[in-house]
């Protein structure tokens, strides 16, 4: 087994950048979700209730502050952008201190495995992973809750499998919304893609590094 892709989400809901190496600490890939909009009342936005979210690009700056669609995730026509898809009282927050559900909605890094992607049949973008691995058997992913997966000297804690919700039916190019996904999810593989998961042990890893799994 091997690290197939690795993902990071600087604005949370937005699309992702790829990326050939990454950085692990105790709060996941450096960079991810370090940005996320709010409305007045304070609730989070995410792309399950807004959905044009997903179509608005996040990335990394060499500065490393977020960018949305090339620009700064705080400049004027970044936050008109964000309206447009939400709406008018929503406003974008750069995280800082310790996360209430606003960061991450349960562990900061998900992982996904080529075989439940195939099995599932849909794009592998759709369940928004930080690590994908390939070389997995099927349907094998379920049985690594409890275990621990090396990557070199950094070792990743699974928690669970990850429940999913409304944002698998949609497009991660289009937006195009296909609800028959999430049924599928729901009959076929009890409602869960992808694991829920924590960093034991912090450090580097890329794309190609061979990951074993310890129980």
């Amino acid at each position: 087994m091997f690290v197939q892709e690795l993902w990071r989400y600087p604005v949370k809901s937005m699309r992702g950048e790829r990326l050939d190496a990454a950085e692990l600490g105790l709060d996941g890939v450096r960079g991810d979700r370090l940005v996320h909009a709010r409305e007045a009342s304070g609730r989070v936005v995410t792309s399950r209730y807004r959905p044009g979210l997903l179509g608005l690009s996040g990335t990394l700056g060499p500065d490393g502050e977020p960018l949305v669609d090339g620009e700064r995730w705080n400049a004027e026509q970044t936050l008109a952008k964000v309206r447009a898809v939400t709406s008018p009282d929503v406003e974008l927050f750069r995280f800082h201190g310790v996360d209430h559900g606003q960061r991450f909605d349960v562990l900061p890094l998900t992982v996904l495995t080529d075989g439940m992607a195939s099995a599932v049949g849909v794009d592998h973008r759709r369940f928004r992973p930080n690590v994908l691995i390939g070389g997995v058997r099927e349907l094998e992913e379920q049985t690594w809750a409890g275990a621990y997966l090396e990557i070199g000297d950094v070792v990743i804690g699974v928690r669970k499998r990850r429940s999913r919700c409304v944002m698998t039916t949609f497009d991660p190019d289009t937006l195009e919304q296909d609800p028959s996904v999430l049924l599928r999810v729901v009959r076929s593989f009890d409602g869960t893609v992808a694991l829920d998961c924590w960093v034991e042990q912090p450090g580097r890893i890329a794309v190609g590094d061979r990951v074993t799994v310890r129980r």
